[in-house]
């Protein structure tokens, strides 16, 4: 079996899937100004993607929002994996920062609520659609057995 491009092979499971994750601070305030803050959170952001075997791909802070190109194992779900980023690089960044907690963010909550997530992958839905209407025709025989003789055991 040749393997698929891209994919990570885990015991059990095949995968080659990737999230475009963005979320704001609350308010939209400006507080990731300075380069000092951006890489601050950034190894915050990498260090929560380490502890949750999250793969960071590509990551932007900016002033007031962060995006992120990410791929995760099946095993996590989306939104523990939004929590996880959310919930932990607030409670990270506003310990080392009391004065901005205090200025911008009294009620303790660095991001807003909302985010936008996205998947995205090497194929496009009008790829897979085909692939999927294709399987029955004798074009493809990709997913079924060979058969040794043209006899079907009944």
């Amino acid at each position: 079996m040749s393997k698929i491009k891209d994919a990570v092979y885990a015991r059990g499971y095949v995968y080659n899937f990737h999230f475009h994750l963005i979320w704001v601070t609350k308010y939209r305030h400006q507080t990731f100004t300075t380069p000092q803050l951006v890489a601050e959170m950034k190894g915050i952001l990498q260090r929560i993607a380490d502890l949750n075997e999250i793969i960071i791909e590509k990551m932007e802070v900016m002033p007031d929002h962060v995006h992120l190109l990410i791929s995760f194992a099946p095993k996590h779900s989306a939104t523990n994996v939004v929590k996880a980023f959310k919930g932990g690089s607030a409670r990270l960044f506003l310990a080392n920062h009391p004065e901005i907690r205090q200025s911008q963010y009294w009620g303790g909550n660095l991001w807003s609520r909302s985010y936008y997530m996205s998947t995205l992958g090497n194929m496009s839905k009008e790829v897979v659609k085909k692939y999927i209407d294709e399987q029955r025709t004798t074009k493809s025989n990709a997913g079924r057995p060979k058969q040794k003789n043209s006899a079907i055991r009944r």
